[in-house]
């Protein structure tokens, strides 16, 4: 039995890429852009002696930089899930992030296989974009997973601060001092907006829309009601609270009802690429009385195109919207 040893080095080189750049984010910021810290960002800066005004046109930018630039043509993939996950890095230095893994990817390849120039260099852009890819949506998911938490305890801290008397823009300062990363630093940013004239209500739809929180538009509009129309905005954040926690348990049943399908979608999925990928390894020339002939190349694709349809159907059939 001969055994392959190149896909498990394709697997390593793949597993470092997404290292590196996790090192590289690290090193350049610290345990600072960790979520769910005690501490949020903001506030870590502000007690460093950072000015309030140089903290805001930091925290801005970094939560707007990805969407200004979604012209570049490379670019255009990541910006979306890059903005979602507040990722630091400027546009630039994703990009010369991605060039870096790209080359080191391309070194690995090098090394440590035999393959050609075309298919080292396909495997390296394949690797070093793809891996970029998978770790801001990594990062992306966590975010937004940890903020739908986090927003049901800040709004009902919004409540007890308006129940004891205090104006809106202080019940949206106490949550960027109590609330962690990263609900703290987000409101932080309108609590700073507002203090230097920026209507509340205007700026929480932005947040909604950048973070594409479907719940924080329901406070958006709820807010902007009230500003508009008047009433007992503690009341009506309190209902809004209760119905976020209520979607967020629905939420959570769905998964779990629907685990198991999801589950063996993964594994039907999966199946048959491992199976690929087993042979491979245990015996590297398991095709080599089929690959001369002319329809082997039609078929191979064939099957691809057939594995990838069924993932996205599986997809499809597991993924169910409340």
């Amino acid at each position: 039995m001969i055994i392959s040893s190149t896909p498990i080095i394709y697997g390593l080189i793949f597993l470092a890429v997404i290292l590196i750049v996790e090192g590289i984010y690290l090193l350049a910021f610290g345990k600072s852009i960790s979520l769910n810290n005690r501490v949020n960002r903001r506030l870590e800066m502000l007690e460093k002696g950072t000015r309030r005004e140089e903290v805001l046109e930091m925290l801005r930018k970094e939560a707007t930089q990805h969407m200004q630039v979604r012209s570049i043509p490379l670019y255009s993939i990541l910006a979306n899930k890059a903005q979602k996950a507040n990722i630091a890095f400027s546009p630039k230095a994703l990009i010369g992030v991605m060039a870096l893994v790209c080359m080191v990817a391309f070194g690995g390849l090098s090394i440590a296989t035999q393959a050609g120039m075309p298919v080292r260099v396909a495997l390296s852009l394949l690797m070093g974009v793809g891996g970029v890819y998978f770790w801001i949506s990594s990062k992306a998911r966590k975010r937004t997973s940890l903020a739908e938490e986090q927003l049901p305890d800040a709004v009902e801290l919004m409540v007890r601060s308006l129940r004891v008397g205090h104006p809106f823009s202080s019940a949206i300062q106490a949550v960027a001092r109590e609330i962690p990363d990263p609900m703290g630093s987000e409101f932080g940013i309108i609590a700073d907006e507002a203090a230097y004239g920026r209507n509340v209500a205007e700026s929480l739809r932005e947040m909604a829309e950048r973070m594409d929180m479907q719940d924080l538009r329901f406070l958006a509009v709820a807010v902007s009601i009230q500003q508009t129309s008047g009433g007992n905005l503690a009341e009506v954040l309190e209902g809004l609270a209760k119905v976020i926690r209520s979607r967020f348990r629905l939420f959570r049943r769905v998964r779990a009802i629907t685990a198991e399908p999801r589950w063996s979608g993964i594994f039907l999925s999966a199946f048959p690429v491992v199976v690929l990928i087993i042979i491979q390894i245990v015996s590297p020339d398991y095709y080599d009385t089929v690959k001369p002939t002319p329809a082997f190349m039609p078929m191979a694709l064939l099957v691809f195109v057939l594995l990838g349809l069924n993932v996205l159907f599986m997809k499809i059939m597991t993924t169910i919207k409340v």
